[in-house]
Order: C-alpha cells, then structure tokens, then sequence
C-alpha cells in the first residue's frame, strides 16, 4: 500500500461558546461551514494546488443539525469553490469525526482511489449546541444499553416533557464515574486542568500556534471589525488555587467541574492528505506520515476509556509499543480521561499534550480530531519526535487513534 503523508494543515482560531448568550461567542457572526472553506482555499493557496486536483473532500461534525447540516459534506467543498466533479462526505463519529475524516481519507489513498484529499471539521457550539435538534430512542434506555443505576437514575427520569424527548447520560456522568472507579482525585484533575493551561500559555507566547491558525475577521458591533488570531479559552492568569475553588459541574460533591473539563467552543480545522508520490510531484516537503490507525469501542457509561483501545490497535497495526511514542496526544475532553489513559499505559506525563490540551484551548466537537493530528505533526517537528500518536475519547463508548511519523523520504 502507498505511504500518506500530511502535506498541509490549519485551523481557525477556537472561539468560547455561549448557546445562552451568543453575543458573546467571538465567532457569533460567523458560520464554521464558511470558516472551513476558507481553510480549505487558503491551503490550496499555500500549496499552490489546483482545487481540481483534489480528489476527495471529507468533513466532519458531531451534530450535523441545523447550519450544520452538511449537505453530504458538499455545503463545505461548494463553499470552498472546489470544482462540481470533487466529490465529498460528511462523517460523524461524535468527538472523534474529523480524526475519522483523517482516517477515511488516509485509507482512500492508501489503497490508490485518491491521491489528494482534504480531511476536517467543524462545530459551532453556540449556533448549534449540544444535543440541539437530537431525539435519542428510547429504547437505548428501556433495553439497558446504558446503566442508569450507575448515575441514580431511572428511564423516566431521562424524559423531559418541555422537549418531549429523552436524553442520554451526559458526558459528565460518565467522567465522573470513571474518576470514581479509577479513584482519581479531583486535586489530581484540577492539577491537571492548570498544566494544560500553563503549556498553553507557555506554548501561546512563543509562537507555537502561530504557524497553524488561520487569523479570522470578526464584526464587534456599531460596525467595527477585530482579527482573532489566537485560541480564547487559553487562561493566562489562572492558578491551581482558582481552579480548585470552582464548584462539581454534574453531581452534589462531585469531582468533575468546569474547571478540569473542556469549555464549550466554536472552530474548523482542515488537514491535506495526499499519497508520498504526489507530494514529491508537487515538491511539496509533508508535515509528517500517516503510520497506523485505530479505533475501538467499550461501555458507554465509561466513554473515556476508548482511546486505550484505538491506541493498543494503533501500535499493534504499526508494529511499535508505547515506548516508541516520543509524544502523545489524549484528548483532554476533561482531565480523567487524560489521566486515566496516562495510568493504564504507562505514560510519561511530560510526554503528553506538551502545548496543553482542550482544557486550556478547547473542544470544537467536530474539529477536534483533525486538529490533534495537525497539531501533533507540527509538535514532532519543533521537539525533534520520531512518533507522535493521536486519540480521543467518543461519547457513546467509542476511541480512534492515529500514529504519526515525523516526514523522512522513502
């Protein structure tokens, strides 16, 4: 099979979302569906490429509902002015979908279909907010395939009549128990939570995210316009102490709070995946190699387990062991699950989310995966890494992973 590499990626800025007070979103006047098309010109600028050359364009987003309806991913590749005979898809595997994007496009090319391919995704979570639009089949309760006893909970509890739906147990329900079954503190998690934002900090002043984010124009009102060129969940005045003082976000005397979970956000994030041959037509010099995937599946009440499977299958898949990984990157959808995929395989902490995680610069859903790739190739490169591998937790029980290689020619 042919070698993949990552000949580009970018991403908007990641905006805080308000669904309650949208005027506060910085990107409240935008649409993501046009932030990644403007991704996806930009790259192709970059690069030089012809849009017609592009074989295959691959959105993802975890709610497709609303101005998130993707129209089979082509709302984004029309917007994009890539040509009518392009042809795209939308993917939704929840937190997880544009990783699945990556993984999509990576198998295309692998297997000579595509040779080019733009792989990302989006969320707009003040437009489009959780659960916006979703109507979960009961069923899934009355058959037990999610243990309410674990939170307390009964079948009728889960309705709510103002709706007339019912909903699944939240994400907090299920880091809170796997913080509890794991019996991990909430003074390791808020410790946690304040190192995601001190590396981002840290990571932030010296230009890191810079190369990555494309700068977008936003209106402020009375028509004046501001250029947001930097991710605004990032707290440079934060501190343990704060953190530790927030109140449990979930349940009475809980241990998850907002403080050690990600914030709501909004933001787009494209990669360009193209076959080792093309790239060397085009001299174009890649960000890295695709090397392996992953992905698994276990209890949905403990959805933060998923990354240790997809990372197990990963290496298995690359013939390589955790040793071999000189970075990690968890996803930090709250600190447990980073920390506990960090106990289970034996990782070094200073080896994991080294630019800070979501936490400290956010969680836009559907763009997340895409942007842990990215990033992670763009790590390897500034630290001097060989392998990078990339994960993330998927709420409904579910974990991709992606193994990178820093780029060397075959």
């Amino acid at each position: 099979m042919r070698n993949v590499v990552i000949a580009g990626y970018l991403r908007t800025p990641i905006s805080r979302a308000y669904p309650a007070k949208p005027e506060r979103d910085a990107f409240n006047a935008l649409r993501m569906d046009e932030c990644a098309a403007r991704l996806i010109k930009e790259l192709l600028r970059r690069e030089g490429l012809d849009p017609g050359k592009v074989n295959r364009c691959i959105i993802g987003c975890a709610n497709q509902s609303g101005e998130q309806w993707l129209y089979g991913g082509r709302a984004v590749s029309l917007l994009a002015d890539l040509p009518y005979t392009t042809p795209a898809m939308a993917m939704d595997i929840q937190c997880g979908s544009s990783m699945g994007a990556v993984h999509a496009g990576t198998m295309e090319i692998k297997l000579g279909y595509s040779d080019i391919v733009l792989a990302g995704g989006l969320e707009h979570m003040t437009h489009v907010p959780m659960r916006h639009g979703t109507r979960p089949n009961p069923n899934l309760l009355r058959q037990q395939k999610f243990d309410l006893k674990k939170i307390g909970k009964t079948v009728e509890e889960m309705y709510f009549p103002e709706e007339d739906r019912y909903a699944l147990p939240s994400m907090g329900d299920t880091a809170e128990l796997l913080a509890e079954e794991a019996n991990i503190s909430r003074e390791e998690m808020d410790r946690w939570a304040e190192k995601s934002h001190r590396r981002a900090v840290k990571a932030l002043k010296e230009g890191f995210f810079s190369e990555e984010i494309l700068p977008i124009e936003v209106e402020t009102g009375a028509n004046g316009k501001t250029v947001i060129d930097r991710d605004l969940s990032i707290r440079e005045d934060t501190s343990y102490e704060k953190i530790a003082s927030l109140p449990p976000a979930f349940r009475e005397n809980g241990r998850i709070t907002a403080g050690n979970s990600s914030p709501l956000n909004s933001g787009a994030s494209m990669v360009l995946l193209m076959s080792e041959e093309k790239a060397k037509e085009l001299g174009i010099r890649p960000l890295g190699s695709i090397v392996s995937l992953g992905w698994g599946g276990v209890d949905p009440m403990f959805m933060g387990k998923g990354p240790l499977p997809a990372s197990l299958m990963a290496l298995e898949k690359a013939g390589l062991t955790k040793d071999d990984i000189d970075f990690w990157e968890i996803n930090e959808a709250f600190a447990v699950v980073t920390l506990w995929n960090i106990k289970q395989m034996g990782l070094d902490p200073e080896k994991v989310n080294v630019k800070g995680g979501a936490i400290a610069l956010g969680h836009a859903l559907g763009a997340t995966g895409a942007r842990l790739v990215g990033t992670l190739a763009r790590i390897l490169n500034h630290e001097g890494g060989r392998y990078g591998l990339a994960s993330a937790c998927i709420g409904g029980g579910q974990g991709l992973a992606t193994i990178i290689k820093a780029y060397e020619p075959s």
